[in-house]
C-alpha cells in the first residue's frame, strides 16, 4: 500500500453514504480507520468493538461487500488502490451507521435450542466424557464459535428467506446434539428440522468460507440433515 491518503467510504444508512480521507499508515486494520474517523473526523459516527484482538467478534462489518473482524484485516489486504467501503453487517437490521440490532440473531440461536439441556444436579457425580469418541469430536469442531454473526451475514439463504435459523443457531444445535452431556436430542431435532430449519440450507458453503474461527458450519448442518432425516423415517411420518 503506497497511498498516504485512503479514501474510505462509510455507509451510514440505506440511502446515504460518506467518504472520509483518512491518513494510511504501515500497520492499520480496517478498525483502526474507522475508530480515526470517529475520532477525528466525525465523532457521531456509532460501531462497535472490545477486544481489539479477535476474541470477541463485536467489531464485525462488511469490508468491500464481504462480512469480516475489523480489528484482524489489515487494511491492505482489501484496499482497491487506495480506496475501501465499510458497512454494517448484512441480513441484520441497522441501528445506527456500523451498529446492528443483534437479536434476531440471537433470539433464532434459541429458537435451535442452542441452549443447554441438563439432566443432573449439583449433587451428582460430574459425568465421564469420552474426548476420543466422534459425538465428542463433532461437539469439539464447534464450540470455538463467539457467535460473531459473520456467517449469519455471508449467507444468501438467511437473506431471501428471514426465518431460516442460520449457520451460527444450527452449528450450536449440531454441537449439543452431539455432546453426551446433553439431554435435548428430542427438542433439538425438533427445532432445528421445522420451516426455518436445517433443510433450508442451499449448501453454498459461505458460512464456512468466511468464518474467522475456521469453522465449518455447513457441514454441521450437513449432519442435522442427516440426523432430522433418521428422525422422521424412524417416527415412520
Amino acid at each position: 500500500m503506497t497511498a498516504e491518503v485512503l479514501k474510505v467510504t462509510i455507509q451510514r444508512d440505506a440511502d446515504r453514504v460518506e467518504i472520509f480521507d483518512v491518513p494510511a499508515y504501515e500497520n492499520q486494520t480496517v478498525l483502526d480507520v474507522v475508530s480515526w474517523v470517529q475520532q477525528n473526523a466525525d465523532p457521531t459516527l456509532s460501531y462497535r468493538f472490545a477486544c481489539r484482538v479477535g476474541m470477541c467478534g463485536s467489531c464485525a462489518m462488511m469490508v468491500n461487500g464481504v462480512p469480516r473482524w475489523t480489528c484482524r484485516t489489515h487494511i491492505s489486504k482489501v484496499v482497491d488502490g487506495n480506496a475501501v467501503m465499510i458497512g454494517p453487517l448484512r441480513n441484520l437490521p441497522v441501528i445506527k451507521d456500523l451498529a446492528v440490532d443483534m437479536d434476531p440473531f440471537f433470539d433464532k440461536w434459541v429458537a435451535a435450542e442452542g441452549v443447554h439441556h441438563g439432566a443432573l444436579t449439583r449433587d451428582d457425580e460430574i459425568a465421564p466424557v469420552d474426548e476420543t469418541s466422534a459425538t465428542r469430536v463433532e461437539a469439539n469442531a464447534g464450540i470455538e464459535c463467539i457467535n460473531c454473526s459473520v456467517c449469519y451475514a455471508a449467507c444468501d439463504t438467511v437473506a431471501s428467506n428471514p426465518d431460516y435459523l442460520g449457520p451460527a443457531a444450527l452449528q450450536r444445535a449440531w454441537t449439543l446434539l452431539n455432546d453426551a452431556k446433553d439431554e435435548g436430542s428430542v427438542a433439538i431435532l425438533d427445532a432445528v428440522s421445522g420451516s426455518g430449519g436445517c433443510h433450508n440450507c442451499h449448501s453454498m458453503g459461505s458460512c464456512t468460507m468466511y468464518c474467522p474461527n475456521e469453522l465449518d458450519p455447513m457441514s454441521a448442518i450437513a449432519g442435522l440433515k442427516r440426523e432430522t432425516t433418521k428422525n422422521f423415517f424412524k417416527k415412520g411420518r
